[in-house]
């Protein structure tokens, strides 16, 4: 009897310490980019931000928690130790280099523009988008390829995908500049019924960077280090295609 006592004890002992051998990481990202970070019916992070952040956190046998952040103030949540990484498709740019540390892609997909489906804007030149007015996202990159490429189109920025996407579909704006999947992903739903993709935009590295990475706070090269091999290890062991396949019928991963 001393014996099983010990023996159930010990098992009970044994749990606690397995458990604690686990890294605690705080996640942040947005939950309101489609499909890549949003909320399901039942208020659950979803998208593919989140399952490949859940598959980079078991790779690194990382207990993981999940915190929703507006786009605006990710990066400052970060830097004062709101979480530990940002996995929510943010673009390894040098700008955002210059205060956050940022891992290896882990996938990398060009910008676009929709429009109205009755809308006379057949191309996507400077000359063409001059005198319209374009929504985009404050705070992306997407947003800055705008500013740059499409100098004299009047720029409405909004604090979310949603905005501008309502503001488009009412006619209050005439075009809209984001990611090709995000674009795709709400003119394939009901809601996105009223627009087309006008056209997809060369990437511009200056603007666009090196694709989407894990933004980490500026020094952690043992983190940072960590999600470099957990990232190489899901996309050599098919993990990440798993995941790829439930969201895309393409390779997002890029060159």
């Amino acid at each position: 009897m001393k014996l099983l006592i010990a023996a159930v004890l010990g098992a009970a002992i044994a749990v606690p310490a397995a458990a604690q051998d686990k890294t605690q990481l705080r996640i942040g990202t947005e939950g309101a980019y489609p499909p890549f970070n949003y909320y399901d019916s039942d208020r659950n992070l979803i998208g593919f931000d989140v399952d490949i952040a859940k598959a980079l956190c078991a790779e690194m046998n990382a207990e993981c928690t999940f915190v929703a952040q507006d786009w605006d103030g990710i990066i400052p949540a970060l830097r004062a130790n709101k979480f530990d990484a940002i996995i929510a498709s943010m673009s390894i740019t040098a700008e955002r280099d210059e205060v956050v540390d940022f891992t290896d892609k882990y996938y990398n997909t060009p910008p676009a523009i929709a429009v109205l489906k009755d809308s006379a804007l057949t191309e996507a030149t400077p000359e063409a988008l001059e005198d319209i007015v374009m929504g985009a996202q404050s705070s992306t990159t997407h947003a800055n390829y705008a500013e740059k490429h499409f100098a004299d189109t009047e720029l409405r920025r909004y604090g979310s995908p949603e905005e501008y996407k309502l503001d488009l579909a009412s006619g209050r704006i005439d075009a809209a500049i984001d990611d090709v999947v995000v674009l795709s992903d709400w003119i394939n739903s009901e809601d996105g019924a009223c627009c087309k993709i006008l056209a997809t935009l060369k990437t511009d590295p200056e603007i666009n960077g090196a694709g989407a990475g894990v933004a980490i706070r500026e020094g952690d090269a043992e983190l940072q280090g960590k999600f470099n091999d957990a990232i190489a290890a899901i996309r050599a062991d098919g993990t990440y295609d798993e995941i790829q396949k439930k969201y895309f019928d393409f390779d997002v991963y890029g060159d």
